[in-house]
């Protein structure tokens, strides 16, 4: 009768490591980020609940491993940071998409957009040569939901006189 029990053993330990084995290879897909320093806003959370599914139409919302992350395509081809520090003042480029103003700085073929006007603030870096600043727009709406704090991008005449 022991005989019988040891392959049976076997068979179900192998079939054990199988099922931890591809439950673990599943979790290997999270985008390895690390938190921004305010990631812990509520403001954060509740703008990461409304961020789309897909941007650029084509890149699909995959699992990161910090909080108030999140990272698009696969490769990823953008990747979004909320509770990055807020800037007060810059002399990068700003404009508006949609009801959201952004300051844009190229970095080679990266480019890092962060929010201007909103506490806490978000930052969306895209790979430039593989997507576009669609991506703003698409983050737009659950962007929008962050508090603004009164400042927002002015237009050279505004400050000229």
């Amino acid at each position: 009768m022991d005989t019988v029990r040891r392959p049976a053993r076997r068979l179900a330990i192998v079939g054990v490591v199988i099922a931890l084995a591809a439950g673990l290879t599943g979790c290997t897909n999270a985008v390895a980020m690390s938190p921004a320093p305010s990631a812990n806003a509520a403001a954060c959370a509740a703008a990461q609940v409304r961020l789309p599914s897909v941007v650029g139409s084509t890149f699909a919302l995959r699992n990161t491993n910090a909080q108030s992350t999140a990272a698009w395509g696969d490769p990823a081809v953008a990747l979004y940071h909320c509770g990055v520090a807020v800037p007060t003042v810059s002399d990068l480029p700003c404009f508006t998409q949609g009801s959201v103003d952004w300051i844009r700085d190229p970095r080679g073929d990266r480019i890092v957009y962060t929010t201007f006007g909103r506490t806490p603030a978000v930052q969306v870096v895209i790979d430039a040569t593989k997507t576009t600043s669609q991506v703003l727009q698409d983050v737009g709406d659950a962007v929008s939901t962050l508090p603004k704090d009164g400042h927002k991008c002015l237009d050279p005449s505004d400050v000229q006189g």
